[in-house]
């Protein structure tokens, strides 16, 4: 049912974290994966371990604020694979900080990431697929911080709200080219982006009581999810945000 040889998936921040536990279900799936990044060493470590686990994976030099290299890294992904079936556009960044602190330059920098990336990918990556037909598949990484009051990430917050708006307009733009969009919504999660806030003991300690699971998600969580999302199986579901997130955000 979940077989996904033949299916290519682009992954933008793939090279770690929540992005390389979608990759690594992916490839165990069957899929090709076109891991987008910055960093070329943590790039070339996913791809090593990605085609460890037969997968075929190849590492572009991406940067998602800037749409030549958008442009880009889909044209290379394309020229090298083929086809593009489903892209998630993960990449992501943060900087805590109070808003009255806040700069504006520090605050576009996190919009130009997080909302303008995402739409920019999820564009090059749909061009694509309406040309080719067929259909595909545009999945985007939002955040808890949709949802709650995350104090000092204003920008990490209006980000990941947006880019839930952003799913669902897609979700009915697309549809009639059998183009489904769909969000999910990770929780407390143990990636680079939260060593600080595991190692604060009185935050770590309130995480795992408040999350009915008992525990922080880990990267391996998030790949039975990507790949139902990247299948024809979910080709009814569109325009929906997923939490995968120990249930957080219902307790």
């Amino acid at each position: 049912m979940f077989d996904l040889k033949g299916h290519v998936s682009v992954i933008t921040g793939g090279n770690g974290g929540i992005g390389l536990g979608m990759a690594r279900g992916l490839a165990k799936s069957g899929a090709s994966i076109a891991v987008w990044g910055r960093n070329r060493d943590k790039s070339a470590a996913a791809v090593t371990e990605l085609n460890g686990l037969g997968a075929e994976a190849r590492a572009f030099q991406c940067d998602v604020s800037m749409e030549e290299e958008i442009v880009k890294g889909m044209a290379d992904t394309l020229a090298y694979f083929g086809r593009v079936d489903s892209c998630f556009a993960n990449a992501g960044i943060g900087i805590a900080k109070p808003a009255i602190e806040t700069t504006m330059e520090e605050w576009n920098k996190v919009l130009d990431v997080n909302l303008t990336g995402v739409f920019m990918t999820f564009r090059e990556a749909a061009k694509h697929m309406i040309s080719r037909g067929g259909g595909g598949k545009l999945i985007a990484t939002s955040s808890i911080g949709s949802m709650h009051g995350m104090p000092r990430n204003a920008s990490y917050s209006a980000t990941k709200a947006g880019v839930i708006a952003i799913v669902r307009s897609l979700a009915v733009e697309l549809g009639r080219y059998n183009i489904q969009a769909n969000a999910v919504i990770p929780g407390w999660i143990t990636t680079d982006m939260t060593i600080e806030a595991r190692a604060f003991e009185k935050l770590n300690k309130t995480v795992i009581q408040r999350t009915p699971a008992r525990r922080w998600g880990e990267p391996r969580d998030f790949e039975g999810l990507a790949v139902y999302l990247a299948s024809r199986e979910s080709d009814f579901q569109t325009g929906t945000a997923i939490p995968m997130d120990g249930g957080y955000t219902i307790f």
